[in-house]
């Protein structure tokens, strides 16, 4: 009997429409888009405006894309991963609440938190429930309305952040295609560097905390960028190393979409040529779960059954990992 791979078999997206633009940040804090662009690579990210809407509601239209996609129902889901750094709320689970809006009633789920690595952890465990027989449709989603949590006078994190959700169907495959192989890593002393310091149960809300602008995102940008320059680029390396693939067996590198220049470190790491990098953040900045999902909505046409893929992320906390896959379509 052939082994079961787990195979992405449907992949959708979706961004909101306003379209917030360097030109615009130049009004509210202290940069420019010369800055932004050089520093980064992002020119403009998409944020989801208008009250009550939270990140299941990014999650929604791109899920139901990917049904009317693959032509199922909702009742065939059995299993939902949502992988998210900004849930509608502490509980319950995100997965549960965009389970009830799309009207997943067989589906259990669960919320995967690992920053912007949480879509490749979801993505490996997923895949554990496929090739063990237990499930036969499993629904990963990676999004983030990464707006709620940061400060818009902030420098070093509001020009890199943007809202936006992906989605992709895991279904079982004894051709050989489907998700091969990762390499999943993470190391808490780096929590210092990139965290939300209030709002959990080391340190509740209280007015000061809230006065303290302690519920946005906090990041040090030297530190992170360090770390993520070396470890998304050897983890992808290394789970190409494991399966030896050499970068001409490579059709597309897809990496988490953070900063152009972890990007570029990242493909000269693996040797891949530029026209096999996926790059969409200038226009999206890092949605942080929901890049890797949306690259792979975005660039799915391009796609050919038997393209070696492999995704590479990197997180707060910190995470890092890297999938490599073979595409199923």
């Amino acid at each position: 009997m052939n082994k079961i791979h787990a195979a992405i078999t449907a992949v959708n997206g979706y961004v909101p429409d306003y379209v917030l633009t360097n030109h615009e940040l130049e009004t509210m804090v202290d940069t420019n888009d010369e800055w932004i662009t050089s520093r980064t690579g992002i020119k403009e990210r998409r944020i989801l405006k208008g009250e009550g809407l939270a990140t299941s509601d990014l999650a929604v239209p791109a899920v139901e894309g990917l049904l009317k996609k693959r032509g199922i129902s909702a009742e065939e889901i059995e299993l939902i991963i949502f992988c998210t750094t900004t849930p509608d709320m502490p509980f319950p689970a995100t997965a549960n609440i965009l389970a009830d809006k799309i009207g997943a009633k067989n589906a259990w789920g669960y919320d995967l938190q690992a920053a912007c690595s949480g879509f490749v952890f979801g993505l490996a465990t997923g895949a554990q429930f496929i090739e063990s027989g237990k499930h036969t449709k499993v629904l990963v989603v990676g999004g983030d309305k990464m707006s709620a949590i940061i400060n818009y006078k902030d420098r070093a994190t509001c020009i890199i952040f943007g809202d936006g959700c992906g989605a992709v169907l895991l279904e079982p495959d004894t051709e050989g295609y489907g998700v091969i192989d990762s390499v999943l890593k993470s190391d808490g002393s780096g929590r210092a560097f990139l965290h939300q310091k209030a709002g959990g149960s080391l340190k509740p809300a209280t007015h000061e905390t809230i006065d303290a602008n302690e519920h946005f995102a906090y990041q040090e940008g030297q530190a992170v960028f360090k770390f993520a320059v070396t470890n998304m680029a050897d983890v992808a390396a290394e789970v190409m190393e494991r399966n030896g693939l050499e970068s001409e067996d490579i059709a597309w590198l897809v990496p988490h979409q953070a900063n152009k220049r972890i990007i570029d470190a990242t493909a000269n790491r693996t040797g891949v040529s530029a026209d096999k990098v996926i790059i969409n953040i200038e226009r999206y900045g890092n949605t942080t779960n929901g890049t890797i999902p949306l690259c792979l909505w975005e660039w799915e046409s391009k796609f050919k059954k038997g393209d070696n893929l492999i995704l590479a992320a990197f997180g707060g906390g910190f995470t890092w990992g890297s999938v490599y896959l073979k595409w199923a379509y």
